[in-house]
């Protein structure tokens, strides 16, 4: 019954959920919506049976609010069941415990309720730290680590045998079944080096995807869990930029979307002014951005990954931030999102 005054309680003391209008309720949505700020009142909607606020109860029960927030959430549900959704997972949200833990179970929620996510990795803190174990400085060029043999056979041991199983063991422990592969299992990835690669050293790009180890496992309810290593046609290893991993595996798999996790609010209008935040643009409007040297250093890189995805074939893109707690749950399961998203 849809009743004309109600309240709206947070997920865990954290997470909003939009209040909905009655259009929202359908099953099979051609489009995905334009960001509405601020959310319509629930009140506005109840058009179909109302109830005289005098005869609600005065308080609402705890009960009564979960209930509340999982029903609202049911046409972002329908909207994105069944479809593939690949995550970047990195920065603040993999240095922090509670915040990986944030991570963790909104993948396992998206899962149980039809989703299929895809997690990609990479594992930057936990490198230098190694290397600095083993005597060895950690080195870059234009923003890009320099990877030598030595410093790629601790990328490769790190994010293959360390960071990935742990973030299968998480997955697992909160209810979900993971499944740990990186870029040379399958030749899911085909690498090949970078145009610097005299000065780079082992830094590859994306040649090629392969995507098919991917859909059985989907297909079977589980989350694959992809470090950036590849390796390519001589069976070379190298370190691949987990952005353009995900970005190329997104575009592969036909994703609905395509979640960066970054360090920042999102995309800026102005990046000394917080507040500017641009919640929604297309592609034209994002290039202009970086034309205008509005998008610049880091996030050019990162826009540019997810140009790329839209220009083969996913949905939408969305730079957010990991900094939020259930910021994935703010991005997929509201329609006020955590960050950034990205239109074709």
């Amino acid at each position: 019954m849809v009743v004309a005054q109600t309240t709206t309680t947070p997920l865990c003391g954290r997470l909003p959920f939009r209040s909905l209008h009655k259009d929202d309720f359908n099953p099979n949505p051609s489009f995905l919506p334009a960001r509405s700020t601020p959310p319509s009142s629930l009140a506005a909607a109840a058009s179909i049976t109302t109830v005289p606020a005098s005869s609600l109860p005065a308080v609402q029960t705890p009960a009564q609010a979960r209930v509340d927030i999982l029903s609202e959430s049911l046409p972002f549900i329908q909207r994105f069941r069944g479809k593939t959704i690949v995550v970047k997972y990195g920065g603040a949200a993999m240095k922090s415990a509670a915040l990986q833990s944030s991570v963790i179970n909104d993948l396992v929620l998206l899962s149980c309720v039809g989703l299929r996510p895809v997690l990609v990795h990479g594992g930057g803190p936990e490198i230098n730290s190694w290397l600095l174990r083993l005597g060895h400085e950690p080195q870059f060029h234009n923003g890009l680590r320099v990877t030598d043999a030595l410093t790629m056979e601790v990328v490769e041991m790190v994010l293959v045998g360390k960071v990935n199983k742990s973030l299968v063991s998480l997955i697992n422990s909160a209810g979900g079944t993971a499944v740990g592969l990186c870029g040379k299992d399958a030749r899911l990835l085909t690498a090949r080096p970078t145009p610097d690669a005299a000065a780079l050293g082992f830094v590859g790009e994306v040649a090629r995807v392969d995507p098919g180890i991917l859909r059985p496992i989907l297909a079977d309810g589980h989350i694959p869990v992809i470090a950036s290593v590849a390796a390519d046609e001589n069976g070379q290893s190298y370190n691949v930029n987990a952005d353009t991993a995900a970005g190329e595996i997104a575009a592969a798999m036909g994703a609905e979307k395509l979640i960066l996790l970054t360090d920042v609010a999102g995309i800026l209008e102005d990046r000394n002014d917080p507040d500017s935040l641009v919640k929604e643009i297309d592609i034209s409007g994002i290039r202009k951005m970086v034309m205008e040297k509005k998008v610049a250093g880091g996030m050019i890189p990162k826009v540019n990954c997810c140009v790329r995805s839209l220009a083969q074939g996913v949905r939408t893109a969305s730079i957010i931030d990991g900094r939020v707690p259930h910021s994935l749950l703010l991005e997929i399961l509201t329609d006020e999102g955590a960050g950034t998203m990205i239109t074709g």
